[in-house]
């Protein structure tokens, strides 16, 4: 398993834009994507323009796919001036689940 954590600054006055975008994003990773795990996307409690990622992918291969899927290079070329800064990857290791426990999130469950 692949996993990491991104922590991303918005500017000021997009947040609500930048969402939207990211959550096309996120629902066409999970949905469309088999080696893609897990994409959560996490909203600080203190900073509404601070938004974490945590995303799980099979292997290596799996995450350089993403990267290149539509609904990822749609949402990077919208929201690429709304960044407040680089966003920071963290690349971790699942401890649990372990690898074999991992299972793909359910499509219907995209929208609740």
């Amino acid at each position: 398993m692949i996993s990491i954590i991104v922590s991303i600054k918005i500017k000021p006055g997009y947040r609500d834009a930048f969402v939207e975008s990211l959550l096309d994003d996120a629902k066409g990773s999970v949905g469309n994507e088999p080696g893609c795990f897990r994409f959560d996307v996490l909203q600080d409690d203190d900073n509404p323009n601070l938004i974490y990622l945590y995303e799980v992918y099979e292997n290596q291969a799996a995450l350089d796919k993403h990267r290149t899927m539509p609904h990822f290079t749609k949402w990077r070329e919208t929201v690429n001036d709304w960044f407040d800064g680089e966003p920071e990857r963290k690349s971790v290791t699942t401890v649990f689940p372990t690898d074999n426990g991992w299972r793909k999130q359910k499509p219907h469950l995209l929208d609740e």
